[in-house]
């Protein structure tokens, strides 16, 4: 097939109005996806209030005006930071183990997904860090990291429900648990043992759920 040929200046100059907006949208929006891609990471390893406007742009080589024609306070960068890493996780954790069948199946994949992706953040577990960091700082932040982890809490529930689970909330919160402990102990060197742990860890709660 022959490859469409770039358009003209004249082509260009004659395209209508609406089309040129939607690129100029998209060009931003492609923009705001990588300067949220870079704020993730940067604040699991440095925290969201480390996380500022001015330390962005000098990371990514930009000028302050150029961040905030994408964010207009540091507040507003810091819930749509808590928000790209909620989506971050959804594409590594949740969409994989979507393939398996709902109750202790999929139990399983998520639990399995979460162990093989504890990279998923340059600095180790973003929730761990900023819910630590927010817990006693009431607002939008805050609100924002409480309702990426209930949403996560709540899939867990909602699988060991379906699962037959006779207390869901019980099982949810237990698998929780041992995923940030083997993320916790991952940071401090001791991955192997940590995600051999995680494993039979989850494998016991399960069986208790599948006997």
């Amino acid at each position: 097939m022959i490859a469409a040929m770039a358009p003209t200046a004249s082509e260009r100059a004659a395209a209508p109005p609406a089309a040129e907006g939607a690129g100029r949208r998209g060009k931003g929006e492609r923009t705001r996806a990588a300067i949220l891609e870079r704020a993730v990471d940067l604040a699991s390893v440095e925290g969201l209030e480390g996380l500022t406007i001015g330390r962005l742009a000098a990371d990514l080589r930009m000028s302050k005006s150029g961040l905030f024609a994408h964010f207009g306070s540091k507040q507003e960068l810091q819930v749509a930071t808590v928000q790209a890493a909620g989506r971050r996780f959804a594409r590594a954790v949740l969409e994989p183990a979507a393939a398996a069948p709902e109750g202790a199946p999929r139990l399983r994949a998520l639990a399995e997904a979460y162990l093989a992706r504890l990279d998923l953040y340059a600095g180790g577990c973003f929730w761990g860090a900023v819910a630590a960091e927010h817990d006693d700082r009431p607002g939008p932040v805050r609100d924002a990291i409480v309702a990426a982890i209930d949403s996560w809490l709540g899939e867990l529930e909602r699988q060991a429900r379906i699962a037959g689970a006779a207390d869901p909330g019980r099982v949810a919160f237990e698998l929780y648990a041992v995923m940030q402990a083997a993320n916790s102990r991952d940071r401090l060197g001791d991955g192997e043992r940590a995600l051999q742990h995680a494993r039979a860890a989850v494998e016991r709660l399960l069986a208790d759920l599948e006997g």
